[in-house]
Parts: structure tokens; sequence; C-alpha cells
């Protein structure tokens, strides 16, 4: 089956049917937040540093770095923050960002093979876009929406996701170095939002072979209880052929899901992370299964 290989200096990192769900950790985003802009903005990286170090600590196998400011200077901003964020962690990164200019910056600063976020299935986009991801052997986040927008009917989203995969191989781009988003709407908004993106995540497995990921916090907006809509929406996904999401790692609720999707679909050998992380620690004095005494040293 299809994977996905991005790597920092020295690790990598494979998106793929039969590998761990990948988290990509969403934290290093100032879009929404008005405090971690100002900083940015101002050459302040601390918080920065911050969301790297807490989401790498929670579990995170992929960090989306995002400088997108109004007004400022996104290319140097990115470029700088790839450059702290690569300093800090060995986890590859995806560089986020809709300027050309900003993202052929990230690009020359990075070590390894990045994930770019994104292109779409607009001719502009995809001319602008896949010579970069070509340029630096790069894979790319396939935005399933073009020229019209974004369509509620999931066939027309999955001939958009076709037709960059088909235009990327023009270029020179495997498919396995495309990972789509099908687009999550808010179900909230569409009661069928969630039956649709299943049986758009079957058909780009089965038909089209490529990797997928999505804004998970997206199916929830608007409703109450968000991480528990999340986390059941993430395993649903995952069984239905997702294989990563961009989210935030810091939800345990969330994580979760995650973590029982990978068991559910033989991910996790003998459950092994499952216990490691939800196992009861043996009391003090008592005999564990594996006839292991835990004494007071």
């Amino acid at each position: 089956m299809t994977r996905t290989i991005v790597s920092s200096a020295t690790k990598e990192i494979a998106i793929g049917f039969d590998d761990p769900f990948c988290i990509i950790g969403e934290r290093i985003n100032p879009t929404g937040r008005k405090k971690l802009a100002e900083e940015m903005a101002n050459g302040d990286y601390s918080r920065v540093e911050a969301d790297c170090l807490a989401q790498v600590a929670a579990g995170a196998h992929m960090l989306d770095v995002n400088a997108g400011i109004p007004l400022a200077d996104e290319p140097k901003i990115l470029a700088e923050t790839i450059q702290l964020v690569q300093g800090l962690t060995d986890l590859p990164l995806c560089i986020d960002s809709s300027i050309i200019d900003a993202l052929e910056s990230g690009l020359k600063v990075y070590k390894g093979r990045a994930l770019v976020n994104s292109v779409t299935g607009e001719d502009e986009s995809l001319e602008r876009v896949l010579p970069l991801v070509k340029k630096y052997d790069a894979a790319v986040v396939a935005i399933s929406n073009d020229e019209t927008g974004i369509s509620e009917d999931p066939n027309v989203r999955y001939e958009v996701a076709k037709k960059i995969v088909e235009r990327a191989a023009d270029h020179g781009i495997s498919h396995d170095r495309v990972v789509v988003d099908p687009l999550v709407m808010p179900i909230g908004a569409m009661g069928t939002a969630g039956k649709q993106v299943f049986a758009l995540l079957h058909r780009l497995k089965t038909e089209l072979g490529v990797n997928t990921t999505c804004g998970a916090s997206n199916i929830s907006f608007g409703l109450p209880n968000r991480h528990a809509m999340n986390a059941h929406f993430l395993a649903m996904a995952a069984a239905a052929g997702m294989t990563s999401a961009i989210m935030n790692p810091l939800h345990e609720e969330e994580l979760a899901g995650i973590r029982a999707s990978d068991v559910l679909l033989a991910k996790d050998q003998d459950c092994l992370k499952w216990i490691a992380k939800y196992r009861e620690p043996v009391p003090e004095g008592q005999v564990s299964a594996r006839g292991e005494r835990r004494n007071r040293r």
C-alpha cells in the first residue's frame, strides 16, 4: 500500500495505510491567536518554542508550521520559525502557507523532505506550487477544491483530487507524495458530512491509492463536547482510510480515539502502545500479572 515518506535531517516518518495514524500538530499557527501573531511579527518565538515542545511531549509525529500574519513579512518569519523548530525537535514538518514566496523561503532552509501545505485544484495554484514541490523533493497536501469553490458533492471533490494527482504526475511527482485533504465539513451544518467524507476516503484509498489528511476539528465546529466528537470522528475516519490529521495533540480524548483505532486496525502490535499508555501501575508490594513485585527502593 502507498506510503508517503517525509523526514527531518535525522528522522523519517511514513504516512500509510498500514502504518500508525500520523498526528500532525497544529499549534504553531497564529491564525485566531492574536497574542502569538503579535509575538511572531515582533520576532519573539518563545510561545512557538513552548508550543513545539508541548506537542512533541504529547506524542505528535509531525508539526505543522504556519506564519500567516497580516501585513507581516511572512517569508522571513516562516523561515525563522522553521529553523527554530528544527533546532528543537527532529520531527518532520508540514510547511503551511498560501503564499508562494513564503513556501519557497521555508523550503530553502528546511532540512529533510517536508510536507507542503498546500495545493488546490485551481490551475494557478497547481502551476505555482507543484514546481516548488518537485524542485525541493517535497510531499504535498492536495486540497480538493478548485475555482468553483468547495463542492457539497463528494464525487466532485473526488474528481478535483484526481485532477491534482494527475497534474502532479505531469510534474514528475508520484502519487505517494500527494496527501489528499477531502475537506471535512462541519457536521452541525451538514448532517451528511460524516457519511460523505467516509465514502470519499474509501474512494481515495481504493481508486486513487493516496494517503489523506484533514483539519480534524472542522467536523465538530459549533457543537458542544467537541473533543468527544473529534475523537469518534478520527477513529471512524481511520477505519474508512484516513491516514493522518492536522490536529491539536494536547487533547487527550482525541489521542485516545486515535490510539484505539491503531489497535482495532492492527497497527499497534499486541496492543503494546495501548497497554504502555493505559495500564495501571502495580501498587507497591503487589505482584503484577508477569510475576514482578514492585518494592520501595
